[in-house]
């Protein structure tokens, strides 16, 4: 089994900045993709950004230029750095890793339990 866990959620006035972290741990051979996504009350769940396994990165329109992910492959760690915030980035956040398993090789996808985040207009 493979397990996600976040931290770094909280509440920050609007303009403030909150930096998310997430670990892998298990039963991992390497990770591919990893990245985060948000979902707001009321609304469906979102991409914000993901990154290959080669450091390529895509973020969502609406957070460009001031979130950034990054990943730590000997860490099993992908974090998302966000600045500038604003209360319509208010949203739990969830982070997600297609994982290729040992032995078999086979790859699967996981979400992490998800952590609120909440700014203050």
């Amino acid at each position: 089994q493979v397990q996600l866990v976040e931290s770094g959620g909280g509440v920050v006035q609007s303009g403030g900045s909150l930096r998310l972290s997430c670990v892998a741990s298990g039963s991992i051979f390497s990770i591919n993709a990893m990245g985060w996504y948000r979902q707001a009350p009321g609304k469906q769940r979102e991409l914000v950004a993901t990154i290959t396994s080669d450091d390529s990165t895509n973020y969502a329109d609406s957070v460009k230029g001031r979130f950034t992910i990054s990943r730590d492959n000997a860490k099993n760690t992908v974090s998302l750095q966000m600045n500038s915030l604003k209360p319509e980035d208010t949203a739990v956040y969830y982070c997600n890793c297609n994982v290729r398993r040992p032995t078999t090789l086979s790859t699967s996808v996981y979400w992490g339990q998800g952590t609120q985040v909440t700014v203050s207009s």
